[in-house]
């Protein structure tokens, strides 16, 4: 893969393009402090810090995690104790959110056998009527 101006620097697009994500997407994590590019007049140059933290970004969000919640442990990264708040906060944060999905697919998983169950009483209800309907 080639990076634009330096193996350290991509522009907006080659971003789009190697995380699969919109340019609009991009300039909303800026807005919201969760990445900060090189800013030269209007473009925007993104480092290996910004792509690990749109990686970080992009997997909180596939696991749930509120924007806000992203942005504080992205933020941890900075306190200087070797990452180990960041870690200690993202582990806790991460039980909480995995027990979370858990309870979702337990009730999916209920709803899922409740709905099985209806079906099977509907078209037992319709075969009934039909057979009741053809010995007429």
């Amino acid at each position: 893969m080639e990076f634009g101006m330096t193996d350290d620097l991509m522009t907006i697009r080659e971003m789009c393009d190697h995380f699969g994500v919109t340019a609009r997407t991009l300039r909303f994590y800026e807005q919201k402090e969760l990445l900060s590019p090189i800013r030269e007049g209007q473009k925007r140059l993104f480092t290996r810090r910004d792509r690990a933290r749109l990686k970080l970004i992009l997997r909180g969000k596939r696991f749930g995690f509120p924007l806000e919640e992203i942005r504080q442990l992205l933020d941890l990264y900075d306190v200087g104790d070797q990452q180990l708040t960041q870690y200690t906060r993202t582990i806790t944060l991460a039980e909480t959110h995995l027990n979370e999905l858990k309870a979702q697919r337990a009730e999916l998983d209920e709803a899922i056998r409740e709905l099985a169950d209806q079906l099977e009483w509907g078209r037992n209800m319709l075969a009934s009527m039909e057979q009741d309907e053809a010995a007429e």
